[in-house]
């Protein structure tokens, strides 16, 4: 009796395939998303260089950042619409390519115009890149265990990406030159790009185009804006300031009448479906929060190593490499494992609490204080927190959504956790500068110091400025805690049956 082999079918190859080249697509997602992290805080250690060369003054010296935050916050919802309309992998390619662009512009800027403009147009691509990074994320890895250790892969990336920015900008600034903050971008641009054109096949388009809900994007875009614009505008001015006033009150009634468009329009933009699940929805707040109190422990102890420790750009970066390494290891393995053993009701607020415990240890710091015993410990305890949230956060954001979704729950998360950035970086500033304000005045100060009684003052204004500033943020993560644990659900998702494979188009 002979047997008959028979070749694979072309399925089943194909399956194959996928097999082996997922993680691949994985590493230039990461890539790619380390990307659009990086440029959120690489930029700040090399803002004093590059205010000399290009001869900008200290009031436009935050719209080098906050030009970024504009834009990308803004349209994030338009950007992951745009992937879920004509395709995820062109949308990567084409955020990844205009990414490139503006960053060499930004690199090669002769004037403050020139950088500022090209931050912005930095912004726009990152809007559309971010939400296809994830979305081509959420429909690569639809198995359960798998994609718990791909999103623990990712959210380590997510949560680290800023501290390595910080690194990497203060090694870039001080051995070669503060335009390679930004020229370092078309390195990475070119190997995703790559890597992207390789991998990832092109995905089938709606065979139905939906109409475009001009209204609902009109609202959220100007809304958006509008928020961050109004928070960085108290930042540099003041909260009373009329813009400010004007800028949130508009942001406040263009989100409200958002919400009520998108509940009667045919094809919204934002269909809330995908925010109204409960973990989707307490998933968005939590890394809202998170975002919100993780900048400020990025700001304000890059202020304290620097003006109190004397520490240079690249030591300050150096600074942040356990609680970086923390997050990776919490995030990609610590959370692989716990996240198919222990729902994200219990992982998610206990990481919430140990970040808010990491932040009070780090108000102990003090004007000539220790790093390794005021700064390291803290620190590590919050990267072990913020470990515990990002993997099963950015999972918990997206899962189950539909395929014609992916994209803009994607964008979704991504923006909520940039405009709670922007928000933290503008509240704490403020607040950190009325602190500061009221300690010099009450203890007889001058700012700028006129002695060195007056530098000593300054300095011990500031550290009481931090410690403040500090619990106030531990106070979000406690409420992040809070918001956790009575939105998200018990149990533990093991499959998600809607996700569409992005390999099997």
């Amino acid at each position: 009796m002979s047997t008959t082999l028979t070749k694979p079918s072309t399925t089943a190859r194909s399956r194959i395939t996928a097999e082996n080249r997922r993680w691949w697509i994985l590493a230039v997602l990461g890539l790619a998303q380390l990307m659009v992290v990086l440029d959120s805080t690489i930029v700040n250690i090399a803002l004093p260089t590059a205010q000399t060369s290009l001869h900008f003054n200290n009031a436009d010296r935050q719209w080098v950042v906050t030009a970024y935050a504009l834009a990308f916050g803004s349209l994030l919802l338009i950007g992951g619409r745009i992937a879920d309309f004509f395709g995820r992998k062109w949308a990567l390619i084409v955020g990844l390519t205009g990414f490139a662009i503006a960053s060499a512009i930004g690199g090669a800027a002769v004037n403050f115009a020139m950088l500022v403009t090209a931050r912005a147009v930095q912004g726009v691509f990152g809007a559309l890149l971010a939400p296809a990074i994830l979305a081509l994320l959420t429909t690569t890895f639809t198995e359960a265990k798998e994609r718990s250790k791909a999103f623990g892969i990712f959210g380590a990336i997510a949560g680290a990406g800023a501290s390595i920015g910080l690194l990497l900008g203060g090694v870039l600034t001080e051995y070669a030159n503060w335009r390679w903050t930004l020229y370092v971008n078309l390195v990475i641009a070119v190997v995703a790009f790559v890597g992207a054109m390789i991998l990832l096949p092109s995905h089938e388009r709606p065979d139905e185009r939906e109409k475009s809900d001009t209204w609902g994007t009109l609202a959220v875009t100007l809304g958006l804006f509008a928020l961050v614009y109004g928070f960085s505008n108290a930042d540099q001015h003041s909260w009373t300031s009329t813009l400010t006033i004007v800028s949130l009150a508009v942001a406040a009634v263009l989100l409200v009448a958002f919400v009520f468009i998108e509940q009667r329009v045919s094809h919204p933009i934002l269909p809330l479906r995908v925010v109204a699940d409960r973990n989707r929805g307490g998933a968005l707040l939590v890394m809202f929060l998170a975002g919100i109190g993780m900048f400020a422990v990025f700001l304000f102890l890059t202020y304290y190593l620097q003006s109190n420790l004397g520490y240079t750009p690249v030591k300050s970066g150096l600074a942040f490499l356990p609680m970086t390494g923390a997050i990776i290891v919490v995030a990609s393995v610590g959370s692989t494992i716990l996240v198919q053993r222990v729902s994200a009701r219990i992982l998610i607020p206990t990481g919430m609490l140990v970040a808010a415990v990491g932040l009070a240890l780090l108000t102990r710091i003090t004007v000539q204080g220790d790093y390794a015993s005021s700064v390291l410990p803290a620190t590590i305890i919050m990267g072990v927190g913020l470990g515990l949230v990002f993997a099963p956060g950015f999972n918990l954001a997206v899962l189950g959504v539909e395929p014609r979704d992916a994209g803009v729950a994607s964008a979704s998360v991504n923006a909520m956790q940039q405009i709670g950035g922007a928000v933290g970086t503008a509240l704490f500033n403020t607040i950190f500068g009325s602190l500061l304000a009221s300690y010099i005045s009450d203890h007889g100060g001058h700012n700028p110091p006129k002695t060195a009684q007056d530098v000593l003052t300054l300095l011990s204004g500031s550290v009481h400025g931090y410690q403040i500033a500090f619990w106030i943020a531990g106070a979000v993560f406690l409420g992040g805690a809070v918001v956790a644990a009575l939105l998200l659900r018990s149990g533990i998702p093991q499959q998600d049956p809607s996700a569409e494979p992005a390999l099997m188009h």
